[in-house]
Parts: structure tokens; sequence; C-alpha cells
């Protein structure tokens, strides 16, 4: 009779199997002597930025395509064609002139945005992740932003970017 494995026991045998392995969120790759090594090849930007606005209104300014492209007339674009954004999980979006592309992998309505999300001078099937959680905070809106898997040496360009293209128009959007 075969032992039962967990799933975390499956995992790391299947990933031994085939050279590669799990390490605390960082890749491990097995190398001459069948040592472990942990790559450090990623960067995240963390942001917490509060809005005088509610969940609701910032959520709509966020995912629905009229309102963005209202957001953007105070960002460094202010002449971009109009955002195109789905409202469906799943769906695409195109922002600042089809610079900015991706598709919504989680929708909460007036909770959580997660979007795979990418520059178009990415390397082809590059994406990042790009999380937005909307907490209230003090009758105001508070953004907990995590942005994860770009490419190494973009993050101080891309945390500027969030600043000017995003926060400080959304900011000035919302009043």
């Amino acid at each position: 009779m075969l032992d039962r494995l967990t799933r975390r026991e499956f995992s790391a045998r299947l990933a031994s199997f085939v050279g590669l392995g799990v390490i605390g969120g960082g890749a491990g790759i097995l190398q001459g002597g069948g040592s472990r090594e942990l790559t450090k090849t990623s960067e995240a930007i963390h942001q917490e930025i509060l809005f005088n606005a509610s969940r609701k209104r910032l959520y709509d300014a966020l995912t629905d395509a009229k309102e963005f492209t209202k957001v953007t007339t105070f960002s460094t674009v202010k002449n971009a064609p109009p955002a195109q954004i789905a409202r469906d999980v799943g769906g695409a979006f195109s922002l600042f002139a089809a610079h900015i592309i991706g598709r919504h992998i989680e929708l909460v309505p007036n909770q959580r945005i997660v979007q795979a999300w990418r520059p178009v001078d990415w390397a082809p099937g590059v994406y990042s992740i790009a999380k937005f959680e909307l907490v209230e905070r003090a009758g105001k809106t508070a953004i907990i932003f995590d942005h994860t898997g770009f490419p190494n040496g973009q993050g101080e360009h891309l945390a500027q970017g969030w600043y000017a293209n995003y926060w400080e128009p959304l900011k000035k959007y919302l009043g």
C-alpha cells in the first residue's frame, strides 16, 4: 500500500525530481552536488497611500475606463487616448496610450484589485503582479499597494511612476 503524501510533500518530491525547488518565496536551484542556493533576482514595492475618498470611489477610479481616463489628465501622460479597462476577472486593460497593459486576476468590488501588469517595453511574456488593497481608515481610504515580479533593477523607476501616474493624479482627481 502506498503512503499518502501531503500536497507539500508531493510538490517537494516532484520539484526535486525535475531539478527545481521553492525556498521561502524565492526560486531554489539545484547545482553541482545537489545543494540548494537561494536566488535573489527580484525586488518588491510596498506603498501605503491615504485618500480622502470612499473605497467605492477609489475602486471605480481604478477599474472604470472613463474614470481612469479622467485621472490620467493629472498624470505625466495628460493627453493619452482613453483608457480601456474590462470590468471582469480575466479582462484586459490598456492604459497611458497602451504603454501599460495587463489583465485582472482578482476583483473584489471596493476591497481589492489584483492585476497581471506590464509596460509594453518589457520582454515578451514578462508580467508583474500589482495588488491594490482598499482599507478604510478614519473616514478615508488607504491603498495598501504591493508590486512584485517585475524585472530586477526596475524597482526605483516603477515606485516613482506609481506616485507620478497613479497616486498623485488620484489625489488631485478625487479632491
